[in-house]
């Protein structure tokens, strides 16, 4: 797989909703990002994989506006994120609805003094102020399987999947056109991971929005995205449909994320020996 976005069907589609083009990053003379380029299309769901220290979280930092890069591009719905960004108030709201976060821990995202329903009548307020913001925070809190009554509790009082189904909702408020997820269910137990992955394939479904996971672990990244990007050391090395990036992986990195996971027969110090190869 090129950086060219592929379809259902594995044909090129003319325009991705996401397009990242030769990002770099550096801090002193650590390369965090080097060249990363590839396209993401309306509806689809794109993996970043790599252990801690692989450059995916600063690649996605940089796509949402919270780093900057040295160079390369980010283009959503084939608008350059790089211009206008220092003009002002108008151009930071465009910007954040053209792409949203959810990150791993959302306790740390909300506002431990005000209600949901509260946080949620903040974020309509700010992008669509004419609205009916009473009506659209009970159908978001609808959207990601929270009753009504969610609306008058606090972060404290939600249970950790119930909190990131929030920031879920808050994501979604502003009809963002890709939602940026980072390792955003890591923190969750098992069980709860899975409904969350489940919430957020129908989401997927129902609104056409597109997904990339920020995540090191490929459970995750089978169950949820139809293609993947593998990073180590700041750089893309293998790239693909996700059942065959797994399947068959080429790099002797990916391998290795594969043969870290315990399985039956699964050896720890052939794993270590394989590490200590690759370094």
């Amino acid at each position: 797989m090129d950086e060219a976005p592929l379809k259902a069907g594995g044909s090129p589609r003319a325009e991705p909703i996401l397009r990242v083009s030769g990002l770099r990053k550096a801090y002193g003379t650590v390369r965090a990002v080097e060249d990363v380029s590839f396209a993401l299309n309306q509806g689809r769901s794109l993996g970043i994989v790599g252990e801690s220290g692989s450059g995916k979280t600063t690649t996605a930092r940089i796509i949402v506006g919270l780093e900057y890069a040295d160079a390369g591009q980010v283009m959503v719905a084939g608008h350059d994120r790089a211009v206008g960004r220092q003009h002002g108030r108008v151009a930071r709201l465009r910007r954040a609805r053209e792409v949203q976060m959810v990150f791993q821990d959302p306790f740390l995202s909300l506002d431990p003094r005000i209600t949901v329903g509260a946080a949620l009548r903040e974020t309509l307020k700010l992008h669509f102020p004419r609205d009916d913001c009473d009506g659209r925070v009970i159908e978001l809190l609808d959207q990601v399987g929270l009753g009504e009554r969610t609306a008058a509790a606090l972060p404290r009082e939600l249970s950790g999947g119930q909190r990131q189904r929030v920031a879920i909702a808050r994501a979604l408020a502003v009809e963002p056109a890709v939602l940026v997820l980072d390792e955003a269910v890591a923190a969750l137990d098992v069980s709860v991971q899975a409904q969350i992955l489940n919430l957020l394939g129908d989401i997927r479904e129902q609104t056409g929005i597109s997904y990339l996971f920020i995540t090191h672990d490929l459970g995750v990244v089978r169950c949820v995205t139809d293609d993947v990007v593998v990073m180590w050391r700041g750089a893309i090395i293998e790239r693909g449909p996700t059942d065959q990036v797994l399947a068959t992986p080429e790099h002797p990195y990916t391998r290795l994320l594969l043969d870290s996971v315990p399985h039956p027969g699964w050896d720890p110090d052939q794993v270590a020996a394989d590490r200590r190869a690759l370094a």
